[in-house]
Order: C-alpha cells, then structure tokens, then sequence
C-alpha cells in the first residue's frame, strides 16, 4: 500500500512540476499540450523524473518506518566486486534486443524518442544521467528494497523459501513492468525485473541490483548516442 501510494503521490507531483514549468515557460498549450506531447522538452521530462521520485523515496520511508520493513544491513554499501554486474547488465539489454528482434514489435523506440528527441547537446547529457543513473536508484530502492522484501517475506509464513523468493521476484517484476505503462516494452522489463530481485535476494543489498540496472539503461543510451553521432 505504501509503494502503490508513492507511486500515485509521485505521479501528482509530476504533473504539478510540469504544469508549472509549462506555465513558467510559456509552453503552448500548457499542460494539455505537453501531456500529448511524443517529444516533451527536457524540463518537463526531468521535472516529470523528479516529482515521480519524491513519490517513491516517501513510499519508501513510509513502509521503514510504519511498515515495520527494516532495511537490510548496508543496503547502499559498494564494493569493488559489484563491477562484475556491469556486464550482466549489458548483456540484459542485449537479451532484451534479441527478443525484441524476433518478434518485431511496433514502437519498441517510442520510450527513448520520447525522452531524447526534444534534447541535444547538454540537456541530451542531463536526461541521460537522470535516466542511466538517477532512475535505477529510485526503481531499486521501491521495486526490490520494499515490494520484492514485502511479498517474499510476507509469503513465508505460508511458503517455503524457494516458493517466496520466486513469489517476490515474479510479483514485484510484474509490478516493476506495469509501472513503467509500455506494453511492448512489458515482456523485457519484467523480464529484467526478475533478475534484478534475485540479485538483490542473493546479495542482500541494493548495490548490485542498481548496477545492473544501470549498466542496462547505459548500454540503450550509448546505443542511442551512437546513431545521433552517425
């Protein structure tokens, strides 16, 4: 309840950021205008990123600390040994095109022209950082520190260990896939999501799950960067 709250939450606090930097910027049609918008500018997508974040930091603080939900030892702690999940990552992103070759869906690229084709130059750098390294740390934090802990934990009062971590990771993957309100985009992000509970479950700690995650957002950004410059 608390992550389904600080999801809404983040999600009226993006829209208010962005009705406010339209009017502020004079946008042409104001936020009707925007929300149609396939190519929103750079303000509006990065106001939109941090409103949605507020949300989930507070559903977040709100299942520690009211949910009886303690956070797990060191949780944020890096070690040198995480860089072997920046490959994992990649080779995630890599799996996901694969699926994505085979079965040719339409408007696979609709996400990342959404965020990227209103930006050049600095605001191009600026979305990307808050989307490569900015979104894992959110998404990590709500999706395996709180909704995978959640029903995994809560499932093994009726479940063996095996059967509750399989729980979580499915739940919270699907969970992690819908939020993100692509169809297309589904299968692979829950898919993703999957993997990054177990390596959250395995590790005990956020760390490894972040890097993965944004090894996997870096590897679709440097990608993009690449046809920009061709």
């Amino acid at each position: 309840m608390a992550a389904l709250t600080g999801f809404l939450l983040g999600q009226v606090l993006a829209t208010l950021l962005e009705a406010a930097g339209a009017a502020l910027a004079r946008y042409p049609g104001g936020l009707s205008a925007l929300a149609r918008s396939t190519a929103p500018p750079w303000w509006a997508t990065s106001l939109g990123l941090v409103g949605l974040w507020v949300g989930f930091g507070l559903a977040v603080l709100v299942a520690y600390r009211a949910g009886g939900l303690a956070p797990w030892p060191s949780q944020w702690r890096a070690r040198w040994g995480d860089l072997v999940y920046v490959p994992l990552g990649v080779a995630c992103q890599f799996a996901v095109d694969a699926l994505y070759a085979l079965l040719h869906p339409h408007g696979v690229s609709a996400p990342a022209h959404r965020l990227f084709d209103s930006t050049s130059g600095l605001t191009f750098a600026l979305v990307g950082t808050l989307s490569v390294l900015g979104a894992p740390v959110f998404e990590e934090w709500l999706f395996r520190g709180v909704l995978y802990r959640a029903l995994a934990e809560g499932a093994r009062a009726r479940f063996s260990r095996r059967a509750s971590v399989a729980l979580g990771a499915v739940g919270s993957a699907l969970l992690f896939g819908l939020a993100h309100a692509e169809l297309v985009q589904l299968a692979g992000l829950v898919g993703l999501g999957v993997v990054l509970a177990l390596l959250a479950e395995r590790s005990r700690r956020l760390v490894p799950s972040w890097v993965t995650h944004a090894s996997f957002n870096a590897t679709a950004f440097a990608a993009l960067f690449f046809q920009r410059v061709h």
